[in-house]
């Protein structure tokens, strides 16, 4: 815990942008968004050019990110220009942030899964009665645990559609897909800001390997793919799930 306490001290203090007064939560974040123009500035704006800046939050979109729209009208041109951003409130360092989650079905419509490695997944996440013998759970079955045909399998479909699954699962589709990521890191009353572009946040939790790791889940880059659990033991404890942490940006 004290070497958690010291590294958030660092980054507040080293490489991060600093808000005097806190976040309290994500209105607060669109309220100021709407004053700030070190944000605008951050994304390449010339601020003597903006005329006006209306921040919104967006509604009823499928992703589990705060949904914010800016628009920017700027000044002696007939230009309004609107970015999304996604944002990500965190209080520690090793603040995990779930940023996909569905039913492995719905991955299927999405991805164009084959059904041999949908089952495989339904598996992991116990949508499918587990088989074997001394399994870790009983609920479902580790990626460890199934057969090495059946990994291969697995690991093939991701890695030939890496780029399609990262995109979808940090920027999203369609009118509201993500063009920047804003995340806030709070702690004893000061927050730490850092905002990056998409392309920017894509690199850096999609770079490098697909593997499965040690306790038997998954990794695709940095982004963590696991059973959902929790939900006090119902149905939706079975759902597909896929994690970050935000606060690797301040790196």
């Amino acid at each position: 815990m004290k070497s958690d306490k010291k590294n958030l001290k660092e980054m507040i203090a080293l490489g991060s942008k600093t808000a005097k007064d806190g976040f309290s939560n994500e209105s607060d974040v669109i309220d100021r968004f709407n004053n700030w123009k070190e944000w605008l500035a951050e994304m390449n704006y010339k601020i003597d050019n903006i005329e006006f800046v209306k921040a919104t939050k967006v509604r009823g979109y499928y992703k589990a990110d705060i949904q914010v729209r800016v628009t920017i009208v700027i000044k002696l041109k007939s230009q309004e220009d609107l970015q999304n951003l996604q944002i990500k409130l965190v209080s520690n360092s090793q603040g995990f942030n779930q940023i996909d989650k569905r039913w492995v079905d719905k991955y299927v419509e999405l991805w164009d899964i084959p059904q041999d490695v949908a089952k495989i997944l339904k598996y992991f996440t116990g949508e499918i009665a587990p088989v074997g013998v001394n399994l870790r759970d009983p609920r479902r079955m580790f990626l460890d645990e199934i057969s090495e045909s059946d990994r291969d399998k697995l690991l093939n479909f991701l890695n030939k559609n890496k780029i399609l699954i990262i995109s979808d699962l940090l920027k999203g589709r369609g009118e509201f897909s993500a063009d920047w990521t804003l995340v806030i890191l709070k702690f004893n009353g000061e927050s730490a800001w850092v905002l990056k572009s998409i392309n920017h946040v894509m690199n850096i939790f999609g770079s490098g390997d697909i593997r499965i790791t040690r306790e038997g889940s998954l990794k695709i880059g940095k982004i963590g793919m696991q059973r959902k659990g929790g939900d006090g033991g119902r149905d939706t404890a079975k759902m597909l799930q896929f994690k970050i942490n935000p606060v690797d940006l301040f790196s």
